[in-house]
């Protein structure tokens, strides 16, 4: 730096790059560096600095894309406690977390580590449940991890083991491959830069292969993008210089030689053009041979992309690329490039790898802790309803239907899981199980089994597995039989439908009488004998029982689909009052929920549930209007007393918990209202747990072959009752379910209404010409005639009054007297001669 540098090129190491990187902001000197790769030397402190290689930062999210892509919740990394490695790693928290997954342990060693003390790390990493190792080391200690793995038994099947880009670096620098260290090295998955085969890469390798010292034929990834970075800075000094630059320094006054120093920073001198050279590095864009030169908004190259590799045999194999373009994929990323993006889940794809241990199938990427400590279980050490969970003198120590359904879940597993069930409460009285959750979040318990309630407020400190059981706040109370009403006759239909039905009566009798009326003698007389007889055909079809006969084609179609609607509604009328008058009605005071809320009235739950905070919090009930009970005894001793005997109005509990009281006693009280909240129980783990995923898959193979339901029968059978109180109006019959015959009936009296009155307007029309010639006093003799263009209603209705046959009769007579003038008039007109 003391001969006047207008550039500098390197260095190799990120934590070098971090000492120069301080020297050459001082100096105005613009540093290209083809090897630090850590991310945090892009910070704004380090204006000088120009990455000329691809940041870790796209590394550590391309793996943090494959833990995504093999559905792996937890890694363990490994790195050399620098720069290098902590940037990197802390980047890779960050990717996982994106993707809702975590680095579960950091397993640092100190640049210089001894092998023994990289062993001892691995003895300590291979006691943990994760088995997804994220190496991140620098090549001259990476190997030695590698070979402690191997002899720890740590490179065989169930284990994951992914490099980045150091690996491939160094097995890209030797000539031939090393048949032990590929040994070491099975089943690896590295990145590699991904530097695409352009003709300019071609063309370097071909002069290299070309030397005589075949040894620089063997280069990394690296030495392409050293490569680029002198032609980098050749190619901007020139713009430089071309743009009018000078190249001049100054002395600076903050730098001066302290007593005894040997750095001489007195003759360091600053490059004035730094920055304007800076900004024509940045702003450069050309084709090198590791591909496209030029850098984005934050100074890093654009395109960043990596080759995926899978080490085997002796040699690896490329399964798939990663680009900040479109994430994983099996299609280059040059290709890519010319496509729109596409980051969906659905398009992420790699080749199959071959894992450690020569195994296809990836591997599931945890196992229990090799630690020799069994998974703690919390059990709540109940008072009643024992049924579910209770303490046992036999092995494992507890019993009861969720033991049962987490043991067969357990066994389902392809894998033992060593556990040892641990009671939690004093057996006197339900343990608070908002307190057994919280034991688990605080590392006491691995897991809660029994009837646990899935609720909010719990799944923010724990995960639970698939509900095994539904369940839901119900409302029990005392109850009473109903006495019978003398209006109970009026109970099987609504108001609604007895007003329709009614109406269809008189609507079908009036069109009956409309149609009958002119040709059945039954259906004439006075207007109130005919009022009556409307009346009495019309509701004497609900029993069969009409006398009057029906004689004109129309009026039997009308009455015989009415007789069939009627049918229909006499059955279901009777059908429905006979439920109401046989079976047993039941009612109480307590409608439900919402009685209970506008009440003053003492509630009952049960000791240690989640429904104190449900009605304190969520229904603001009075905390001293609710009362603990710990046992069905104790639930109906409190019902029968009642409120003013120093009981409770009611109880809010579970269902399955209610399921069993009600079956206890036998049937003497009720549930009321509707099952107000919707949730279930589930098993409770400490968060991120994999414990909890793989359970739930193991309860819904239960659900399906049906042994969740044997288990079900086997503990929780109980006498059947019904369990809410009877509701009358729901079995009431509406127009809702009889509609449709309804309106068959109309329309069929509407069709026969339109052709009585097309037919009757037919006869009228005939009949009209008799009027116009004298002989309408047979009808109406006194009254003047009209003519048929502007008759009265008053003629009309008379008409349709008139029996059909006399109209009949006239008509045919009018007819017969039209041909004897017809003739009359032939006889009489001269013939002509033959």
């Amino acid at each position: 730096m003391e001969e006047d540098v207008v550039a500098a090129i390197g260095p190799q190491s990120s934590g070098i790059a971090h000492v120069i990187s301080h020297v050459v902001n001082e100096l105005h000197v613009p540093l290209l560096s083809f090897a630090a790769t850590d991310p945090t030397l892009a910070a704004l402190q380090y204006p000088y600095f120009v990455r000329t290689t691809q940041s870790d930062y796209f590394q550590m999210y391309a793996i943090a894309d494959l833990v995504e892509y093999y559905g792996w919740r937890e890694v363990v990394a490994i790195f050399v406690d620098d720069d290098y490695g902590r940037g990197g790693i802390s980047v890779l928290g960050d990717a996982l977390e994106k993707k809702r997954a975590k680095i579960s342990y950091k397993a640092a060693f100190t640049p210089r580590a001894s092998k023994s003390e990289i062993d001892d790390l691995l003895v300590g990493v291979n006691l943990r449940e994760s088995r997804v190792y994220v190496v991140h080391v620098n090549p001259d200690s990476g190997l030695t991890v590698f070979s402690v793995a191997k002899s720890l038994g740590m490179m065989s099947a169930g284990y994951v083991w992914i490099a980045t880009d150091w690996l491939p670096s160094l097995l890209d620098s030797s000539a031939t491959a090393d048949p032990d260290t590929m040994n070491l090295l099975q089943g690896v998955i590295a990145l590699r830069h991904h530097t695409p085969d352009g003709d300019l890469k071609k063309s370097l390798m071909s002069r290299l292969n070309n030397q005589k010292n075949k040894d620089i034929a063997n280069f990394n990834s690296y030495a392409l993008y050293a490569y680029d970075s002198v032609w980098l800075a050749a190619r901007a000094l020139d713009a430089y210089l071309k743009e009018g630059g000078n190249i001049s320094f100054s002395s600076d006054p903050t730098l001066h030689d302290s007593n005894g120093s040997r750095l001489q920073l007195a003759s360091l001198r600053t490059f004035d053009g730094g920055q304007q050279l800076l900004q024509t590095i940045l702003s450069m864009n050309f084709t090198g041979v590791s591909g496209q030169i030029q850098f984005d908004s934050d100074k890093n190259l654009v395109h960043p992309a990596y080759d995926v590799l899978n080490i085997g045999g002796t040699g690896f194999r490329k399964i798939g690329y990663w680009s900040n373009y479109s994430h994983l994929s099996v299609i280059p990323p040059e290709i890519l490039y010319t496509r729109p993006p596409n980051t969906s889940t659905a398009s992420q794809h790699v080749y199959s790898v071959i894992w450690p241990g020569e195994t296809a199938a990836p591997p599931r990427g945890w196992v229990f802790p090799n630690n020799g400590k069994p998974l703690r279980i919390g059990v709540p050490n109940r008072v009643g309803y024992k049924q579910f969970v209770a303490k046992d003198n036999g092995p494992p120590g507890v019993r009861g239907f969720c033991i049962d359904v987490f043991e067969a879940a357990i066994n389902l597993l392809p894998y033992p899981v060593p556990r040892l069930y641990m009671l939690y409460g004093d057996g006197k009285r339900n343990p608070v199980f908002n307190d057994l959750v919280a034991e688990v979040a605080a590392d006491k318990f691995d897991a809660a089994v029994g009837d646990i309630t899935i609720v909010t407020n719990r799944t923010k400190i724990v995960d639970f597995t698939q509900p095994y059981m539904e369940s839901g706040l119900v409302v029990v109370a005392p109850v009473k039989q109903k006495k019978s009403s003398p209006w109970a006759f009026l109970k099987p239909f609504n108001a609604l439908m007895w007003c329709v039905t009614g109406a269809f009566f008189l609507l079908v009798g009036a069109v009956v009488w409309i149609l009958e009326h002119r040709i059945n003698r039954e259906f004439r007389g006075p207007p109130s004998q005919q009022l009556i007889t409307i009346f009495w055909f019309s509701f004497s079809t609900m029993f069969f029982s009409h006398r009057e006969n029906t004689m004109s084609t129309l009026g039997r179609m009308v009455l015989i689909i009415w007789l069939f609607v009627v049918l229909i509604i006499n059955s279901s009328y009777t059908a429905s009052l006979t439920s109401i008058l046989t079976v047993q009605q039941l009612t109480s005071r307590i409608e439900g929920i919402d009685t209970l809320v506008s009440s003053s009235e003492p509630i009952g739950i049960q000791d240690g549930s989640f429904a104190w905070n449900y009605l304190i919090d969520e229904l603001n009930i009075a905390e001293s209007r609710i009362v603990k009970l710990k046992n069905p005894d104790e639930y109906s001793s409190a019902l029968r007393k009642g409120p003013r005997g120093g009981g409770v109005a009611a109880i809010v509990d579970e269902l399955p918990y209610i399921e069993l009281f009600l079956s206890s006693t036998n049937c003497e009280f009720r549930t009321v209202g509707p099952e107000f909240t919707k949730s279930g129980w589930g098993f409770a783990f400490q968060r991120d747990s994999p414990l909890a995923v793989e359970l739930s898959t193991a309860i819904l193979q239960l659900s399906e072959n049906g042994d969740l339901q044997k288990i079900h029968n086997k503990w929780l059978t109980h006498n059947e009752c019904s369990m809410q109180i009877n509701q009358v109006d729901s079995t009431q019959l509406s127009l809702q379910s009889f509609w449709g015959l309804f309106l068959i009936s109309g329309v069929a009296c509407s069709i026969a209404l339109i052709v009585f009155s097309f037919r009757v307007l037919c006869q009228y029309r005939r009949f009209s010409p008799e009027a116009e010639q004298g002989d309408v006093g047979e009808i109406e003799p006194a009254e003047p005639r009209r003519t048929i263009r502007n008759p009265s209603l008053k003629k009309l209705f008379d008409f349709v009054d008139r029996k059909e046959d006399e109209i009949k009769e006239i008509l045919r007579r009018k007819s017969g007297d039209s041909k004897r003038q017809a003739t009359h008039s032939s006889d009489g007109q001269p013939h002509s001669p033959s």
